[in-house]
C-alpha cells in the first residue's frame, strides 16, 4: 500500500487492496496524523483506524455501513428508558466536554488490551473540534458523565466515530439524540464506516461505493 506524508494526496479508493476481505478498504499508511490530513481524507470518504504499535492506516471500505436517519429504529424498550431517565435527572449536552468524551471512548473495550484511539488521534480530532468540524454529544446523570459520542461533520455529511457508556444504554441515548437532531435540521445520513450487528439493529445498512 502507498506510504503518504501530510503533503501528499490520498490514492484513489478503487485499488486492488480493497478487494482483499481482511483489508477491505485499506488504501494507505502514514507515520503522522494532522487535522489537515483528516479533513482531506473525510472529503474523500477515507478515515484512519489502526491498532497500538501500527502506523496510521487509512481506510475506505466497500461496502461501508451507513445509517439513513429516516430508517433509524428506536426500539420501544429504549424509548421507555429514555423517558424514565429524563424524569430521574438525565440530561444531554453538545460540545461541552469534547476532550473528555473522546478520552472516554479511548478506554479499551472488555476483552481488549488497547484502543485505536491513541493520544495522536485524540489530539488531532480535538484540533478538528477547535475548528468546529468535530462535535460531541454528552449524556449526564446529574453531574456525572455517563455516556456520549463524537462525530466529524463536514458540510451536511456526518461521520460517526466512536461512542462510550458508563451506564447501560447511555451511548444508545446519545445516538438517538444525534439522529433526532439531524432529522430536525434536515440531516440525512450518518456514515458509520464499519459494519456491525449493533449498528444494524438501529437500521444501518451496508452500501456499495458504486451502484
Amino acid at each position: 500500500i502507498p506510504w503518504i506524508s501530510p503533503e501528499m494526496h490520498f490514492p484513489t479508493t478503487d485499488n486492488d487492496v480493497s478487494e482483499v476481505s481482511e483489508f477491505n478498504g485499506l488504501i494507505a499508511a502514514s507515520d503522522r496524523l494532522s487535522s489537515k490530513m483528516l479533513v482531506n481524507a473525510y472529503h474523500k470518504g477515507i478515515y484512519p483506524w489502526s491498532s497500538q504499535g501500527q502506523p496510521i492506516l487509512w481506510w475506505s471500505p466497500n461496502p461501508r455501513m451507513v445509517l439513513n436517519c429516516t430508517d433509524f429504529i428506536l426500539h420501544n424498550s429504549l424509548k421507555k428508558k429514555i423517558k424514565s431517565k429524563i424524569k430521574n435527572g438525565m440530561r444531554l449536552t453538545c460540545n461541552k466536554v469534547f476532550k473528555e468524551v473522546i478520552t472516554a471512548c479511548a478506554s479499551p473495550r472488555p476483552g481488549q488490551k488497547s484502543s485505536w484511539i491513541t493520544t495522536e488521534i485524540i489530539d488531532s480530532y480535538y484540533a478538528l473540534h477547535i475548528e468546529n468540524l468535530a462535535h460531541s454529544i454528552e449524556v449526564w446523570q446529574d453531574e456525572d458523565l455517563i455516556g456520549g459520542l463524537y462525530i466529524v461533520a463536514i458540510g451536511r455529511m456526518v461521520f460517526g466515530e466512536s461512542m462510550f457508556h458508563k451506564q447501560s444504554d447511555a451511548s444508545k441515548i446519545a445516538l438517538t439524540a444525534l439522529v433526532k437532531w439531524l432529522l430536525i435540521n434536515k440531516g440525512k445520513i450518518i456514515d458509520c464506516q464499519q459494519e456491525t450487528k449493533h449498528l444494524a439493529s438501529f437500521g444501518a445498512k451496508p452500501i456499495k461505493r458504486k451502484n
